[in-house]
């Protein structure tokens, strides 16, 4: 299992339940504290791959720090992604957060800024939410940039989102550069409400692809329960047959699809963390998986209700 630092990076995000999840004062400092704490929970468990991106707020600069001062990190994989730039300006009532752009001159202008905070750490670069109609697909000018970066030992990948994921990384197993296959990851929703990507991403697998899996508990949908987003019942009752807890359910039910080769854990608390972590020691039967199996909805429909979860 992985981290990833979307929650922990930036004040405001969509995942429920981040009024009680972080501190009242949501300042620089008390964020960098809060990255640094659940970042030292990771490495103390075993947690080996480290996931940012440009657009987390201040993530990368907080996970860079946290490299610098933590001597015997060094087999650490750090991840991040390019394509969305922040712009909440540290506000969690920003009309806009982040803003896309998938073109070659913004690969160069944030290359340039993940290289000045985590230099020769940055070991997977990927191209951030790519849709089908992303123009990453198909700018060859972008695509030689992106090798070369690959040609100097940076794996090259890209995440997806929407509800067109399968075909996105369809589109981006037919990009090759010389007659080489240009990507080498994928990073992708995948989770018991949204699992529409799993034959894509089997693909990918099977072509030597890592995946990576993301918000594998649905941003808190799959995890402790909101008012407003229930846990569903048979949630419930394999948590209580294994008597772990949901969210450790939701993503023990990701790490037994044999194409998954990375599942991040997205917590904001080192409690949280510890908890997604127990997904890695448990085994679900066939019965068991058959009925979380049927919690999914159709994609549409899914990525409709993500799209309303508030900024907090």
């Amino acid at each position: 299992m992985g981290l990833g630092t979307a929650a922990v990076g930036r004040p405001a995000y969509i995942n429920l339940g981040r009024d009680r999840d972080l501190p009242a004062e949501r300042s620089v400092a008390a964020m960098r504290a809060r990255a640094h704490e659940v970042l030292d929970t990771a490495w103390e468990r075993g947690v080996r791959y480290l996931d940012t991106a440009r657009s987390y707020g201040r993530a990368e600069e907080f996970l860079a720090e946290w490299l610098r001062t933590r001597p015997g990190t060094g087999d650490a994989v750090v991840g991040s992604k390019w394509g969305y730039s922040y712009t909440a300006g540290w506000r969690t009532d920003a009309r806009v957060h982040e803003v896309k752009d998938h073109g070659a001159a913004t690969f160069d202008r944030q290359l340039a800024e993940t290289r000045a905070l985590l230099g020769d750490r940055l070991d997977l670069y990927q191209i951030h939410s790519v849709t089908p109609d992303s123009p990453a697909l198909t700018d060859t000018a972008l695509h030689a940039r992106l090798a070369a970066l690959a040609a100097d030992g940076v794996t090259v990948g890209l995440s997806t989102s929407g509800p067109g994921q399968a075909a996105a990384v369809r589109a981006a197993l037919e990009v090759t550069v010389d007659g080489e296959q240009l990507f080498r990851s994928v990073q992708s929703t995948w989770n018991l409400l949204e699992p529409s990507a799993g034959a894509a991403l089997a693909e990918a697998h099977d072509a030597g692809w890592t995946v990576i899996v993301k918000e594998g508990v649905a941003n808190g949908r799959l995890a402790a329960g909101h008012p407003d987003h229930p846990v569903p019942p048979a949630l419930r009752e394999v948590a209580g047959e294994t008597g772990a807890g949901c969210d450790a359910v939701a993503l023990a039910a990701v790490l037994h699809r044999p194409w998954a080769g990375i599942v991040l854990s997205g917590a904001a608390t080192a409690g949280q963390l510890v908890s997604n972590l127990g997904a890695a020691g448990l085994r679900l039967t066939g019965d068991q998986l058959g009925r979380l199996d049927s919690l999914a909805e159709p994609a549409p429909e899914y990525w409709r209700r993500r799209s309303q979860l508030p900024w907090s």
